[in-house]
């Protein structure tokens, strides 16, 4: 089924008015691709594009470290491990503007408080609903929760397929890129990081 019959634009976006300079730009690039944006299947495109980016880069209207705001220290004592993997997302290429998407697990271990598990994935989510690059992404999201939490250490492992690689240039599907940012004991303890990242799957 595609996605011109599956109900059109819905969501807190559906309404927003679209500025006629960026559905022109849109058209544009239609033209330039080769195609005929006056088209039946093209008319209502331009609006629906920018909607769909505006959608798509909603992180850059958010503080990611919001969501870290609410920390819990009544935690009995616990000071060990806390990870939270597979954690789906998509992002798009800063060069490209092509999708990312992939899966994140991110740990850390905390020394007085934690927070909700739901606030990372959310975190990870805001600085990914934006332009990026995955090396970045990777970087932004242990930064936030080492500034945020002050926790003992932080391990942050994003595993992507870039669509900037496998639909264009070398065109290459089922490539994966792995980054992953250490940082406290997951950086200066060697057994730390090695259970961490057993513990994530690599």
């Amino acid at each position: 089924m595609s996605c011109a019959h599956d109900g059109g634009d819905e969501g807190p976006l559906a309404k927003l008015p679209v500025p006629d300079d960026v559905q022109a730009a849109i058209r544009t690039l239609i033209r330039w691709s080769g195609d005929d944006p006056s088209r039946e299947g093209l008319i209502d495109t331009p609006a629906r594009v920018a909607r769909a980016w505006k959608e798509y880069c909603e992180g850059n209207a958010e503080d990611p470290a919001y969501h870290l705001s609410r920390q819990f220290e009544e935690v009995g004592g616990y000071d060990e491990l806390v990870l939270l993997k597979d954690i789906p997302f998509q992002s798009h290429c800063e060069h490209h503007m092509a999708p990312i998407t992939g899966k994140a697990a991110i740990a850390y271990m905390p020394r007085d408080k934690v927070v909700g598990i739901s606030k990372l994935a959310r975190v990870l989510h805001g600085f990914a609903r934006r332009l990026q690059i995955q090396e970045r992404l990777t970087a932004e999201v242990a930064q936030c929760i080492w500034d945020n939490l002050h926790p003992q250490g932080v391990a942050v492992v994003i595993e992507a397929q870039h669509g900037c690689m496998t639909g264009r240039g070398v065109k290459t599907p089922g490539v994966g890129m792995v980054t992953s940012r250490m940082m406290g004991c997951f950086l200066e303890n060697q057994s730390s990081r090695k259970e961490v990242l057993s513990l994530m799957g690599y």
